[in-house]
């Protein structure tokens, strides 16, 4: 490793490699990991053994091991940390990527959202700091520090920057998501501009467009870019989810099931069986199912093989927001003994853990879970009293609008059924004031709003 300090990334940031290849090899795991390729990890694999001597791919190989969500994860991301280390962290910016990927192993994300933040002050285009701390902000609900964090950072980028397109389709997600939507359609679009396949781009303006209730505009844009979309990895998946979720709105319920079963929950596809239990495939999966109950559609025995993940799951609560997915399914099922498992498990989790996810577990998604077992057993009146104090920060949990939108629903159907008049047109006032498209012209909401005019 004698030219360690004349390597410098695509961005122009020091890096620790031995070679000008490892260098480029490095660069194209990030393209691919910011473009949702599926064959990222294989591009990581390359890396490593062009360069296993150097600290990032082991940094990398941490990274993509915590991004699934999933506990058993943790010892693999928690190893290559290790090796990281061992190989003496690297430069200074190398260091701080440890310090953060360690406190994010240790169950302290807020800790290492900070950190990646002192990281980006200094170095404003590493944009794997960047993107790891978009990621880790969102699943936390702190969508202000994600547009702070694209905004601090873009003056200083060139339009002609390697990664450029990713920042803008970034700083569309973060506007969306803070209510900026002719700032993020703006910035979506652009990226789309410079490259149809940008996964995250097209994700970002079909946002905008549910928020927007442009429901034809929606199934367009999807339908029209879905041609690019090959090669990419599981946000296929939730790009399906969304069109979906337009023809839902459209009353199109027999082409909704379609994509339900060759789009996003396609279980014979080789990205689902890759990652078969991957936290937001099953959330796709779980929250349309909801949906679609709540229509009063037929949906056969989908919810089965979610159910038995779940209860394979039970005590993995490293994705917050996906809890209520998990006991979605186990209640739709009946299985209301493993129900009772999981919400022992999430209690003992988040006595036994410190840090910002035990107090979300205990704040947010256990009132949820708590609640859709009790109406499972019908118990109405009691989910409202265990949702209630809890609705105004179920934020935390992290996903975006869109998907948060599941767990109102489930409110305003636990106070309907309940007879609480109040706390029904509580939920309908709350929505009116998130979403520019009025509960009237959302099928969610729009049986409620008429009933209570």
């Amino acid at each position: 490793m004698g030219h360690l300090s004349m390597v410098h990334d695509a961005q122009g940031n020091r890096a620790s490699f031995a070679s000008d290849e490892a260098g480029i090899a490095y660069d194209h795991v990030i393209e691919g990991f910011l473009k949702y390729r599926a064959d990222a990890p294989l591009r990581l694999k390359a890396l490593l053994k062009l360069d296993g001597e150097a600290p990032l791919p082991h940094l990398l190989k941490a990274a993509f091991a915590m991004l699934a969500y999933k506990a058993a994860h943790v010892p693999a991301a928690r190893a290559a940390l290790d090796q990281a280390r061992s190989l003496g962290g690297g430069n200074l910016r190398e260091q701080m990527h440890l310090a953060a990927l360690d406190a994010w192993s240790a169950g302290a994300q807020d800790r290492a959202i900070s950190v990646w933040e002192n990281l980006l002050a200094e170095y404003p285009r590493d944009i794997l700091a960047f993107r790891l701390h978009h990621f880790a902000a969102f699943w936390m609900g702190k969508t202000p520090q994600m547009m702070a964090s694209v905004e601090n950072a873009f003056p200083h980028w060139d339009s002609d920057t390697p990664g450029y397109g990713s920042m803008l389709a970034c700083r569309a997600f973060a506007h969306e998501e803070c209510g900026s939507l002719l700032i993020a359609e703006n910035a979506g679009r652009e990226a789309i501009r410079r490259d149809p396949a940008d996964l995250w781009a097209a994700h970002a303006v079909a946002h905008v467009l549910e928020m927007q209730g442009r429901r034809a505009e929606g199934i367009a844009w999807i339908g029209g870019l879905s041609t690019h979309f090959e090669g990419g990895n599981n946000l296929m998946h939730h790009i399906a989810w969304h069109q979906a979720m337009f023809h839902i709105e459209r009353g199109e319920n027999a082409e909704v099931l379609r994509l339900y079963d060759t789009g996003f929950r396609d279980l014979n596809s080789p990205i689902t069986l890759m990652q078969p239990d991957l936290y937001i495939d099953c959330q796709n999966a779980a929250s349309m199912l909801f949906r679609l109950q709540r229509q009063g559609v037929e949906i056969g025995d989908r919810w089965e093989e979610l159910a038995e993940k779940a209860e394979v799951r039970i005590g993995d609560c490293l994705s917050a927001f996906t809890l209520p997915h998990w006991m979605m399914a186990l209640c739709a099922t009946g299985r209301l003994d493993a129900a009772d498992r999981m919400l022992d498990a999430m209690r003992d989790y988040a006595r036994a853990n410190s840090g910002e996810n035990a107090r979300i577990v205990r704040d947010a998604a256990l009132p949820c879970c708590e609640a859709l077992l009790l109406r499972a057993r019908g118990d109405a009146r009691a989910a409202v009293k265990v949702l209630r104090p809890a609705l105004g920060g179920l934020y935390e949990l992290g996903g975006s609008h869109a998907q948060q939108d599941v767990l109102e629903q489930l409110f305003l159907d636990c106070a309907m059924e309940a007879g609480e008049v109040a706390d029904a047109r509580m939920l309908l006032e709350r929505v009116t004031g998130r979403w520019p498209t009025p509960p009237e012209r959302r099928v969610g909401y729009a049986k409620a709003a008429a009933e209570l005019r």
